[in-house]
């Protein structure tokens, strides 16, 4: 909002967070504030002739509708990439520049993280469409890959803070109807973006087959999906005489899932959060009865089948939590969310 800096060789207006970017180009942009720095006719002439509609028709006249558009909200890496991609590779005027994301099938090397000691290894990774999957191997030579992720089932979300890395990455898939994490990242940018950007466009292959009739607006929000809150609460078990324990929740969608720590590769558990017609509800504080909470800002989620309590460190983040809750719960459900809650309910 309310950008104060302009490229006055591209003829935009930038934010002061990517103008720093611009400023890592400057065979391509050249940045001016738009405030402080003098400015003479030539250069306010040609920013009053082009403009960001103007370089937008021209930028990103062939761009494929999966690849992900990040925001001012976006991590460093995003947004860095995004401008490299648009202004100084040109990827969106000339297609054959988007062949390492749009061509259904790539293979490489990342380095992912192990489930048990943490260590950050090199492993070959290989995502065919035709296949519907995404492969991993443990060794260059290995026949047999060590876990296939389907299309169907993928998620990948940038996390740099949480996996301590700028070029962090965050895959997750369903396995036996459970979420899997895997921690990844490449040291060249491009390479983890394409990455990212080709599991979209497999992603939308998949559902442009499975949704015939669905646009590309009615699709494009499903390719990936960020959390929509994470971080630490307690929470009791389910006869809530067990004492609270500290955990890293993570909101996927209407998944509410738990973790010993923020990088395990799998949830301690899952909660499914229905919406309000469904009678779920969010409420502040706990039971008067509770005991054992060391965090004094109590969340109460009821279900059809039970109540979930969690405490939070402070009431901002109890705020936050809530405010997270009510807006899943104030959503009506999807016909394909029943089966998942009806999943949930019979788990073992």
């Amino acid at each position: 909002p309310d950008p104060d800096w302009a490229s006055h060789s591209l003829g935009i207006f930038i934010c002061l967070n990517c103008s720093g970017i611009h400023r890592n180009i400057p065979q391509v942009s050249k940045v001016k504030s738009v405030r402080l720095d003098d400015w003479d006719d030539a250069q306010v002439e040609f920013m009053a002739s082009n403009g960001n509609n103007v370089a937008k028709s021209k930028y990103e006249s062939k761009m494929p509708p999966f690849y992900y558009k990040p925001t001012y909200l976006d991590c460093q890496l995003l947004r860095e990439q995004w401008i490299r991609a648009k202004y100084e590779r040109k990827e969106f005027i000339h297609s054959e520049k988007q062949e390492p994301y749009s061509a259904g099938y790539r293979e490489g090397f990342l380095w992912k993280r192990g489930r048990d000691n943490g260590q950050f290894l090199s492993r070959k990774f290989v995502l065919s469409e035709r296949e519907g999957a995404l492969k991993y191997f443990n060794k260059n030579d290995a026949k047999e890959p060590k876990a296939i992720m389907k299309i169907e089932h993928l998620n990948a979300t940038f996390q740099p803070a949480k996996i301590g890395n700028p070029h962090g990455l965050q895959i997750t898939y369903l396995k036996d109807n459970s979420t899997r994490n895997i921690f990844v990242y490449h040291e060249d940018g491009k390479e983890i973006v394409d990455w990212f950007n080709a599991i979209r466009a497999a992603r939308f292959h998949y559902l442009q087959v499975a949704f015939p009739g669905a646009s590309d607006a009615d699709l494009v929000p499903k390719l990936s999906r960020n959390y929509l809150k994470e971080g630490y609460m307690e929470k009791t078990g389910p006869k809530q005489t067990e004492g609270f324990k500290k955990r890293w929740f993570t909101m996927d969608d209407r998944r509410l899932m738990y973790f010993k720590d923020p990088l395990d590769a799998f949830a301690r558990g899952e909660v499914f959060i229905g919406s309000k017609e469904n009678s779920y509800k969010v409420l502040e504080g706990l039971p008067p009865s509770t005991q054992g909470n060391h965090w004094q800002h109590g969340i109460t989620i009821v279900t059809p089948d039970r109540k979930f309590l969690f405490a939070c460190e402070t009431e901002d983040d109890q705020l936050e939590w809530i405010t997270t809750f009510q807006k899943v719960i104030s959503r009506p459900m999807l016909p394909q969310e029943y089966a998942v809650e009806a999943h949930f309910k019979h788990k073992p």
